[in-house]
């Protein structure tokens, strides 16, 4: 899919317009995909779904598998009958995600409409949602999770009592039977999520835009993945970890960034031909056309820290299942459509195994100016074979980017460029869709021209991240046009309308 000239937008649901004080996958998406389409982009890239955990970051969730219920529309639970039409949804701020009075707020209503739905006589929606509880397979587990932390109001799983900490078969099935009505809202939650999405891929997929998702490597310690299948994890007899996860001292941190997920023990998943990861996979590949892998420097060597240890620094490079694990994927699940994010500390082997698969890596053009890094991401290194962003979501946004580059940088990145100071951002764009790489992706905060305002994530800081959202207002009436002739200047118009 990635062989031809294209372009696409890197903006997840959550920063869309629209009431409810966060994105959702109703109105404002279908006019964003729209937006997309007569801009003449192929692409719409988005972060995890995943239901988000420890400081809202989808890269740390609940579940690998389940998605994340505040993203579901609640228009489309009003029309389904589910909530009445006159439910309130603006009792919390809309420039910004507050992700605690959403949480309360739309909580609550989410929870109405599950209630409301469940005591409905049989109808097709009813059998239906019985049909995706039967068919989902990580379903049960990741329901009982949830309400069983419901049950011990949000306390970490290990803290729990220990017969819901570690159940026993016959335990499990009386936790089952206790919890029933928690495990059918969520259960609900889910499938409302889940049809609403392939709703709006599908959508998406009809006016010729493909939706690329993203794949955080490790899962997080509170989680549903690491509850249910602990013997997968490198944890102690008391099932805490005994490394965590991390990366040195690199470009966003002097003293490396301590993530704390558990690690994989990568033997035991090897006896069952890597089963669990394939089922993740194929669950990735049923929501999205192209998966971006993050971190996938870590299935070769992963950086493995001491539990305890405050910082990213003392820590070691211990080697991953490399070709081992992707060989069992194709073998189950043949082609791969991957992107492989290859940042960061990347050593010949890493290459070689990415190279190996025809995986296409990413080259990020705010790395090629900075006078601290190498200039492997500047246009001249760029492969066709691969795919080029002006930033990404722990980046800043590319003139909030600009604004805090020394004159000497800057003076350098025009140089390279042959462009004039003044717009960071515009240069950078025009950059990318010069590039040789087929595939160009680019934040709509810099097609937008936003600065440091507008920035997604700061890594390393546990606050005040994700919360970016957009208006309808911030886009010229022009845009469209405007977009549209640069991707045809550059040769990256989608195909359907060439």
């Amino acid at each position: 899919m990635l062989d031809q000239r294209a372009c696409g937008i890197l903006l997840h649901p959550t920063s869309l317009p629209g009431p409810g004080g966060i994105g959702s996958l109703g109105a404002d998406a279908r006019r964003f995909v729209d937006l997309l389409q007569a801009m003449g982009m192929r692409y719409w890239q988005v972060l995890p779904l995943s239901p988000p955990a420890c400081g809202n970051s989808p890269y740390s969730a609940f579940s690998a598998f389940a998605g994340n219920p505040l993203l579901i529309d609640l228009e489309q639970l009003i029309a389904a009958g589910d909530l009445p039409p006159s439910v309130d949804q603006a009792n919390v701020p809309e420039d910004r995600v507050d992700f605690g009075a959403v949480i309360e707020q739309k909580g609550r209503l989410l929870r109405q409409a599950a209630v409301t739905f469940l005591q409905q006589p049989t109808t097709e929606r009813l059998q239906e949602f019985h049909r995706f509880c039967t068919e989902t397979p990580w379903l049960q587990d990741y329901t009982l999770f949830m309400a069983l932390k419901q049950r011990y109001g949000g306390a970490v799983w290990n803290r729990w009592p220990s017969e819901a900490a570690c159940p026993k078969p016959e335990i499990r099935q009386r936790l089952l039977a206790e919890n029933r009505d928690e495990i059918a809202v969520q259960s609900y939650l889910q499938w409302q999520l889940f049809r609403q999405w392939q709703g709006l891929r599908q959508y998406a997929n009809q006016r010729g835009v493909a939706v690329i998702g993203d794949i955080p490597i490790f899962v997080g310690y509170d989680s549903a993945d690491v509850w249910s299948r602990r013997e997968l994890f490198l944890l102690d007899e008391q099932g805490a970890p005994q490394v965590v996860a991390g990366v040195p001292p690199d470009y966003f941190s002097a003293t490396g960034q301590l993530w704390g997920n558990p690690l994989y023990d990568w033997q035991r998943m090897e006896q069952d031909g890597y089963c669990w990861w394939a089922d993740r996979f194929r669950c990735l590949f049923e929501q999205f056309d192209l998966v971006r892998v993050d971190h996938f420097r870590g299935f070769e060597a992963a950086w493995h820290i001491p539990a305890h240890a405050e910082t990213a620094v003392q820590g070691a490079w211990v080697k991953g299942p490399a070709e081992r694990l992707f060989d069992a994927l194709q073998q189950q699940l043949g082609t791969l459509p991957i992107i492989a994010e290859d940042l960061g500390v990347i050593t010949p082997e890493v290459l070689a195994l990415r190279d190996r698969y025809g995986f296409p890596g990413m080259k990020i053009l705010q790395f090629g100016f900075d006078a601290e890094l190498d200039n492997r991401d500047q246009p001249h290194n760029h492969v066709r074979h691969g795919v080029v962003y002006t930033g990404t979501h722990d980046n800043d946004t590319s003139n909030g980017w600009y604004a805090a580059r020394s004159g000497a940088e800057r003076d350098a990145m025009h140089a390279y460029l042959g462009t004039l100071p003044g717009n960071g951002a515009d240069d950078l764009i025009r950059a990318a869709l010069m590039s040789v790489a087929a595939t160009a992706i680019i934040p709509l905060q810099d097609i937008l021209g936003l600065g440091s305002e507008a920035r997604m994530n700061i890594p390393g800081t546990p606050f005040n991240n994700w919360e970016w959202r957009f208006c309808w207002e911030m886009l010229p009436t022009d845009l469209a046009a405007t977009v549209r002739g640069r991707l045809k200047r550059y040769e990256r118009l989608c195909q359907e309308d060439v």
